[in-house]
């Protein structure tokens, strides 16, 4: 139904909704597209998707535009402009040059201001396959990334400055007696100093955001381009950060502590990092291999000994000692080690994907649910 109304009625809509006709016509169908695709991830069993919801205003703003209907034109080496339908040359900032042929652009409004991004077809092939060894990589807390051929670690630096962080506190205190002063006396609605609040707080997160984004990329590419395979765990993030608060009849413990460690993981992003490692290994000509993460942390690196004991790491602290042999060696760089051992035994036996959850489905289970979503006739 979505793409009959899309490719038949697509400019045509009834003249009660006048605000629609102040929209690009490319654009509306454009988000018909995507809430078709979001409907056609519910539906598919193997997809984590969960219901279409709505966004909340403000909230990951963006507009998209098919190739043809933009054009872009370079100005000097910082500047260039792009068309946009019904608004006309916008000048943007050119952090780096197209390189291929334009199939879409996406205009998208962060904490930092309004972006335009593109996607081009570039035609690169994979890169031919690097005769270099291979490494393993653990991702941690304490130590962002520890990798096996290396004597230490890599560690990102601090993403916000003092600072910063104490007018983040600030201002998050502020959002938080102004929440309140508008849900008493305002039947909740937001005020001009309040939305102003959030910009502000918007706009110390994207900056934050970014920093990590720049850490992230740079030390996938250096991976990707410097080793011949790079084994990684098969984390699961989203079991890793769950809340320890409990239920009100068995109420947790350590809540605070286990938040903070939550959102120390979380700004390391695992799982973003995999996804980069997954396309960048293929694009310079090198292998991610996945390794289960069972018990990398408490086996010996010793390859003549692989004694697996909890006691070897006493109290999860930063040396690693272990118990038959008395091989000692720092716990991340330990666990580095043993994921390489894994990766050049098996190859990679986990499945490569970078879902959240990995889901099988049978046959019929497609069939069943759109059956038992299909009103009754009669």
């Amino acid at each position: 139904m979505i793409r009959s109304y899309e490719s038949r009625h697509g400019t045509q809509v009834p003249p009660v909704i006048e605000w629609l006709f102040e929209l690009p016509a490319a654009a509306g169908q454009q988000v018909l597209r995507h809430l078709d695709l979001a409907y056609d991830n519910f539906f598919n069993p193997s997809h984590p998707a969960g219901y279409p919801q709505f966004k909340k205003r403000g909230q990951r703003l963006r507009v998209s535009f098919p190739g043809q209907t933009v054009e872009v034109r370079k100005l000097n080496r910082h500047w260039a402009e792009v068309r946009l339908p019904k608004i006309g040359w916008v000048r943007f900032r050119l952090s780096r040059s197209l390189g291929g042929t334009l199939r879409n652009a996406t205009i998208s409004r962060s904490g930092t201001g309004w972006h335009v991004s593109f996607g081009v077809a570039t035609g690169r092939k994979p890169g031919p396959r690097l005769d270099k060894p291979g490494c393993g990589v653990d991702f941690g807390v304490a130590a962002s990334a520890f990798v096996s051929t290396e004597d230490g670690p890599r560690k990102m630096p601090e993403t916000l400055t003092k600072a910063e962080r104490a007018r983040l506190k600030c201002l998050e205190q502020k959002k938080a007696r102004q929440l309140a002063y508008a849900k008493k006396h305002q039947g909740g609605r937001y005020s001009s100093r309040l939305r102003r609040t959030i910009a502000q707080i918007a706009k110390i997160k994207a900056r934050q955001a970014n920093r990590r984004r720049d850490f992230t990329h740079k030390l996938t590419t250096d991976l990707a381009k410097n080793h011949g395979y790079v084994g990684i765990e098969d984390l699961r993030v989203i079991n890793m950060t769950k809340s320890a608060k409990g239920t009100v009849e068995s109420p947790g413990a350590r809540v605070k502590a286990k938040a903070a460690l939550n959102r120390s993981v979380l700004d390391n992003c695992p799982g973003e990092r995999r996804r980069q490692l997954d396309y960048k290994c293929r694009m310079y000509g090198s292998e991610l291999r996945v390794v289960p993460a069972f018990h990398t942390s408490n086996t010996c690196g010793n390859p003549a000994c692989s004694k697996v004991d909890p006691a070897s790491r006493p109290g999860c602290g930063r040396l690693f000692v272990c118990v038959q042999c008395g091989f000692e060696d720092d716990a991340d760089h330990n666990a580095a080690v043993e994921i390489d051992a894994r990766a050049r035994r098996t190859g990679g036996s986990v499945n490569n994907s970078t879902r959240r959850r990995l889901t099988a489905s049978s046959p019929g289970s497609s069939r069943r649910r759109l059956r038992e979503t299909r009103p009754a006739l009669g």
